[in-house]
């Protein structure tokens, strides 16, 4: 599985310490920056660049995850749901990411790397990749009505 990968400056010694571990595992690992630590950086460009390449990467076949990190994961959540296909899901505990991945067939995930130590947050990142969404009927057809919301800007009544 291909994994991108952003963060921005408060997730950076998380994100170098994830690429290490998730190659070491076996993922190919792709990092859209930033390289080094700038507290001034703006991580919407390099968490939007991620997630549209894990929608490129999904939409050519390519089994592929995306993880965005920042103090708190919430601005770096939002850039990545700005990014059409995407489906990012903030997650805080081991619960929290495996039902992104179950109910809510999230592509991208957002982790605080001020909010959670290096395993923790290692172990959340883990539980997410691992985890298969469920296939259920009903996730399913709530993903379409979120997808044809974000196509065409209205939702069929249910």
């Amino acid at each position: 599985m291909r994994v991108h990968i952003a963060t921005d400056h408060a997730g950076l010694e998380l994100s170098a310490h994830l690429q290490e571990h998730l190659a070491a595992k076996g993922y190919d690992v792709v990092d859209h920056g930033p390289r080094e630590y700038d507290a001034e950086d703006d991580y919407p460009a390099f968490c939007i660049n991620a997630a549209a390449a894990v929608v490129v990467d999904q939409e050519s076949g390519v089994s592929a995850l995306g993880i965005v990190l920042g103090g708190s994961g919430n601005g770096e959540q939002i850039a990545a749901n700005k990014v059409r296909g995407v489906r990012a899901a903030l997650a805080w505990n081991l619960d929290t990411a495996r039902l992104a991945r179950q109910h809510n067939d999230a592509n991208v995930v957002a982790v605080g790397g001020r909010q959670h130590s290096l395993a923790e947050a290692t172990e959340i990142i883990d539980a997410f990749l691992e985890e298969p969404f469920s296939e259920a009927e009903r996730h399913i057809r709530r993903i379409a009505q979120i997808a044809e919301y974000e196509v065409t800007g209205s939702i069929a009544a249910s």
